[in-house]
């Protein structure tokens, strides 16, 4: 699975520490800065793959670092104020920050924010080209983040799983016979893996049908092999 990079951007040790434990407990990498040109710094040399960045700092503020990074790079963006004035929100999104959360703000909603840009950006961004997903009727699958979406849920597969459903999701339509499944998976000649495929099948309806027994992506053509529906 993917693992994102988040910068935290604050002068305060304590909502640093905050936040980063919140982030850690969804397996993203936090990587801290105290203002403005020490975040700057640590763009240069880390991929970063979103920005929580506080407005009022001092060196470089928020407004003016959001400036600076909006000159080359199109990373998501989320401002942090203590004030809760329109007028700060309005000015943060007006020079190129994505999303604003008012302090104190609640670390479950501050993580599904996170969590909305992240997947905003890497399904519509500049982080990758949409070709690279594959749509099915509210699946979706990224090729380049290697990740599995129903309905904008994210479904945790194993690579073997993943690999599965890729191969079936590149060739909608198309009927894979159980050998053809496990050469192209396994990279390895077919010798009695029936059932090794059938396992992994059967754990990805698991988690992607509604009714893994009346499956409406992954299908079975008896005697023949397995396909994903048009």
């Amino acid at each position: 699975m993917h693992t994102y990079n988040v910068l935290v951007v604050d002068d305060e040790a304590e909502i640093q520490e905050a936040i980063e434990i919140y982030l850690k407990n969804e397996s993203m990498n936090v990587f801290r800065a105290n203002h403005g040109l020490e975040a700057l710094e640590v763009l240069e040399r880390e991929d970063i793959h979103l920005i929580i960045l506080d407005i009022m700092m001092p060196r470089l503020d928020g407004i003016k670092t959001t400036f600076k990074i909006r000159e080359s790079r199109n990373i998501p963006i989320l401002m942090l104020s203590a004030k809760t004035e329109d007028a700060d929100k309005v000015l943060g999104l007006n020079v190129g920050a994505d999303d604003y959360l008012a302090k104190p703000f609640n670390p479950l909603e501050l993580v599904a924010r996170v969590k909305s840009q992240l997947r905003r950006y890497t399904h519509f961004g500049n982080y990758k080209q949409e070709t690279d997903e594959i749509h099915v009727r509210g699946l979706t699958l990224n090729k380049q983040t290697k990740t599995v979406f129903i309905h904008d849920e994210e479904i945790r597969l194993t690579a073997t799983e993943y690999k599965i459903l890729e191969l079936l999701m590149e060739n909608r339509g198309r009927v894979f016979s159980i050998d053809e499944i496990y050469e192209k998976v396994w990279k390895e000649p077919y010798i009695n893996a029936e059932n090794t495929v059938a396992v992994h099948v059967r754990r990805i309806r698991e988690k992607i049908e509604i009714n893994p027994k009346d499956p409406q992506y992954l299908k079975v053509v008896w005697g023949i092999g397995y396909k994903i529906e048009k």
